[in-house]
């Protein structure tokens, strides 16, 4: 059974910087595909970046492609996703999410594509 905690979330201004971790267990991380999505107020909870399981492919929604940065570390079971330029906009929940036995190279992007999640942290950004 994978758990999955997610930090970093908090307060900040717009234009501001944050760094989220999830921190895994109880599974093998390297082997999991790995994603990040955000659920605002009244909204779906929908993707925001996604990495493959080596970290050698990443993908990213187009409304925050060239400010956040989704990574990985294998050696220490975390995932990040390193937030910049952040909007009031980009308030929400972010959870991070991990596929089991992903395909080799394929990125995930669909809610649906995943099996485990954690319980998500808060982010707010005032403008």
């Amino acid at each position: 059974q994978v758990q999955l905690v997610e930090s970093g979330g908090g307060l900040v201004q717009a234009g501001g910087s944050l760094r989220l971790s999830c921190a895994s267990s109880g599974g093998t991380f390297s082997s999991n595909a790995m994603g990040w999505f955000r659920q605002g107020p009244g909204s779906d909870r929908d993707f925001v970046a996604a990495i493959n399981f080596g970290g050698s492919s990443t993908n990213y929604a187009e409304s925050v492609k060239g400010r956040f940065t989704i990574s990985r570390d294998n050696a220490k079971n975390t995932l990040y996703l390193q937030m910049n330029d952040l909007k009031s906009e980009d308030t929400a929940i972010y959870y991070c999410a991990a596929r089991y036995h992903p395909w080799a190279g394929v990125v995930y992007t669909a809610r649906g594509e995943y099996d485990y999640w954690g319980q998500g942290t808060q982010v707010t950004v005032s403008s």
